[in-house]
């Protein structure tokens, strides 16, 4: 190879290597999100939809609703309304087969409040690992890396959710923990249905109490708060899953870490599961209602990567949003020392906003493994 060529190849190896990746999800089911916080608006392309489902559109405005801001005293203030518009894929409120995209369109949007931001590096924001990689970045809002990206992953789950409704499958997210405010209680003796009757997203009316007034507690302190969300999967069949690289649970795992400010992940017994000794942990078979179950559910409804039948249920840690109302030191592009106070609308726990993004993601994987395993003959 020549210099020229070299050169040449090494200037197409940078060109690619500034190109921003990592925008889609899914094999057989998989969506495609793009946009940014303070740009024209955000959305989502959705391949995989099949022909002649019908486009519930109400509960797809319902679901974006359950994540838009300015829910309560404890989200952040900013008014958005998050209409969709259904671009391309249906026709007559049926999907044709085509992609499938939905716009969502920014409304209000303040980018001078992040103006002082421009040459600075926010502690544990991706303003810096940002710079580092791609040496020109949106700092308004964040850009690509704002929490507002997940409006798109939530319109693609509200469709998702239509089509594990067929299949009699359901996706239940709840807020478990604030801080050090935890529910105690198993998900079978919750009721899941009171979910949606408090500010927290969390079943126990009193417990959900407590945890309001703790976010309020750091929020008069101009700080913030993390939590955890738990998430139970009824209805899947045995069989869902592909082995080694494609688990269930991987996937799963790698759908709830690509979502902000998640920092943990688990499911079944755990880590919790360390405690225990074999003979304690293991699932033992029996004949249940004309089919083959386990006693105990330690696995989480997962064996081998596969589901087994039993209710698949996991955890998500999130950590404390990184931007607070408070003085902090950091560094500027040029390297030099700085003070920082946060500015802008931002939630003061991020948990309660975050329980439809997890039953979105969910939904997500759950439709492309359905897909995946009955790739010759599916029926809706």
């Amino acid at each position: 190879m020549s210099g020229e060529e070299g050169e040449g190849m090494l200037n197409l190896i940078l060109y690619f290597a500034c190109i921003m990746a990592g925008n889609s999800f899914g094999v057989l089911f998989r969506v495609t999100t793009f946009g940014e916080s303070h740009g024209v608006g955000i959305g989502v392309v959705v391949d995989g939809v099949p022909s002649g489902l019908v486009i519930d559109v109400d509960f797809l405005q319902q679901e974006l609703d359950r994540r838009k801001p300015g829910q309560s005293a404890i989200t952040s203030a900013r008014k958005e309304g998050d209409v969709f518009e259904l671009i391309s894929g249906v026709f007559e409120g049926k999907a044709t087969g085509a992609p499938l995209t939905i716009l969502i369109r920014n409304e209000d949007y303040k980018s001078a409040d992040y103006d002082h931001l421009k040459d600075a590096f926010r502690p544990s924001h991706a303003d810096f690992t940002y710079h580092e990689k791609y040496a020109h970045r949106d700092f308004r809002g964040g850009g690509r890396s704002s929490a507002r990206e997940t409006a798109a992953r939530v319109a693609a789950g509200a469709i998702a959710k239509m089509i594990l409704k067929k299949l009699n499958v359901s996706v239940q997210a709840y807020v478990s923990q604030v801080g050090d405010v935890k529910l105690e209680q198993p998900y079978q003796d919750l009721d899941l249905t009171a979910i949606e009757t408090n500010a927290v997203r969390c079943p126990d009316a009193s417990v959900a109490d407590k945890m309001i007034a703790r976010i309020q507690e750091v929020k008069k302190e101009g700080d913030t708060i993390g939590g955890v969300i738990s998430c139970v999967i009824m209805g899947v069949p045995a069989g869902w899953g592909e082995p080694v690289f494609d688990k269930l649970h991987a996937d799963i795992s790698k759908a709830m870490m690509s979502i902000n400010a998640a920092k943990g992940f688990e499911y079944g017994s755990g880590f919790e599961g360390v405690k225990m000794k074999g003979s304690e942990h293991n699932d033992l078979f029996v004949k249940k209602d004309e089919k083959i179950g386990t006693i105990t559910n330690n696995s989480g409804g997962i064996q081998g990567g596969i589901s087994n039948g039993e209710d698949i249920y996991f955890r998500v840690a999130f950590k404390p949003v990184a931007t607070i109302l408070q003085n902090q030191n950091s560094v500027n592009t040029a390297g030099e020392t700085i003070e920082l106070k946060g500015k802008g609308r931002h939630d003061p726990c991020v948990v309660p906003r975050a329980v439809p993004i997890v039953e979105a993601m969910t939904a997500i994987v759950l439709v492309d493994h359905y897909f995946r395993h009955h790739a010759l003959n599916i029926e809706l």
